[in-house]
């Protein structure tokens, strides 16, 4: 474990910490949105919102994690640009993306997106103790809980003034979702940030809230998985099985689990975290990493990146929860040592492909960096080994 630690402390101080750093645009603010597979940024593509929360979350974690102060100023450079251009200050709320001038660009408002700029600015506020930040925080939170949910959980997809619209950029597979499992996973984990950070009662309660969800509407226990999308009343749309996003849970859902500290919901959901895990590692790991999904039966073999990344934390978090699963942490160190080997690009500078076909080879056709591309999962795989006791 040590060893690994090591490891991975080299590949983000080496790898990650520069590469992003290189795609800082001082001229119009936040990071550059494109990096094609050629390598070329392309200095007036679209800036997704997302992608620039990520960024803010993953300076400001490193900042935390390694001790280096200069990384806060990195973070302080995203969460400036959020701040000036990101934010409606018309209508309230976080655009979907502006372009390259910080001008609007999609003015659509999505629940996910808005949860993943409470997740940043929470973050920013533990590394930086910056009150503006939190407070905005706050505003986001609050405006989510008004606008953005309903009795029965979180809504998706608006305009730019809060009416709903069709969820068409959080849906896929041929389906159009009124619920999704991947907006509700990524507002639980915001909350959890946000809580930790300030320890709202109001904030807790929607937790548990949430973990209620996960568990009576979205966790299938016959089929041991997630469903994923959904019509307003929880019934299922596709028979899919997102391999990476039942990974992720586990760990998260863990995470919330500690963070709440709330026994109840510890003995309620450590079977359905273990059990994701568990059918993780028995139907999805193969040749030595994660195929990506299972649609209708089918498996896609593609190995998505950050897919490997969230195998690698959610298979070191099982085996933290139950030392005798030594075949997590096999699997764990295995996939890692699959990411060096094929998915961190061993040209100069560079991060991590998107995309491996079956046998390991990248697909040339897809970026480095897009507004989803980003170091968030392969950052926070770093991070969260180093900083775990094992």
């Amino acid at each position: 474990m040590e060893k690994l630690k090591e490891e991975m402390k080299e590949h983000l101080i080496q790898c990650m910490i520069p590469f992003w750093k290189s795609l800082r645009d001082d001229t119009y603010g936040g990071y550059y949105g494109y990096m094609g597979y050629d390598c070329v940024v392309d200095e007036c593509a679209v800036k997704g919102c997302i992608l620039n929360s990520r960024i803010i979350w993953f300076f400001s974690n490193a900042c935390l994690i390694l001790g280096d102060k200069s990384l806060l100023a990195e973070a302080e450079h995203g969460f400036e640009f959020l701040k000036r251009f990101c934010l409606d200050k018309e209508y309230g709320g976080v655009f979907w993306s502006v372009r390259y001038d910080g001008t609007p660009e999609d003015t659509a408002k999505h629940t996910y997106n808005q949860a993943f700029s409470i997740y940043a600015l929470s973050s920013y506020y533990d590394a930086s103790k910056d009150e503006e930040s939190i407070r905005i925080a706050e505003e986001l939170y609050e405006l989510i809980e008004e606008k953005c949910r309903d009795e029965n959980g979180y809504l998706e997809a608006f305009d730019r003034e809060f009416c709903p619209v069709e969820n068409d950029k959080l849906s896929e597979n041929g389906v159009t979702a009124e619920r999704t499992m991947n907006t509700l996973l990524h507002v639980f984990e915001a909350y959890t940030e946000f809580y930790r950070v300030t320890g709202k009662k109001e904030v807790k309660e929607r937790l548990e809230w949430m973990l209620d969800i996960i568990a009576d509407k979205i966790y299938n226990p016959t089929l041991h998985r997630q469903e994923v999308f959904f019509d307003a009343e929880y019934r299922s749309l596709i028979d899919l099985h997102s391999y990476g996003h039942d990974i992720e849970t586990a760990w998260l859902v863990d995470r919330g689990v500690e963070i709440i500290s709330n026994p109840e919901y510890t003995e309620k959901m450590t079977p359905i975290t273990k059990d994701l895990t568990k059918q993780i590692y028995e139907t999805a790991y193969n040749r030595h990493s994660l195929a990506n999904e299972c649609e209708r039966g089918v498996v896609d073999t593609d190995r998505v990146w950050w897919v490997q990344a969230e195998a690698v934390v959610g298979f070191l978090n099982g085996f933290q929860k139950d030392k005798s699963r030594t075949e997590y942490l096999e699997a764990a160190k295995d996939i890692w040592q699959f990411i060096k080997n094929h998915l961190i690009d061993k040209r100069k500078g560079l991060e991590w492909y998107w995309l491996l076909d079956e046998k390991g080879r990248p697909y040339e056709n897809k970026p480095i960096v897009e507004p989803w591309k980003c170091p968030y999962h392969n950052g926070r795989m770093c991070m969260e080994v180093i900083r775990r006791e094992f």
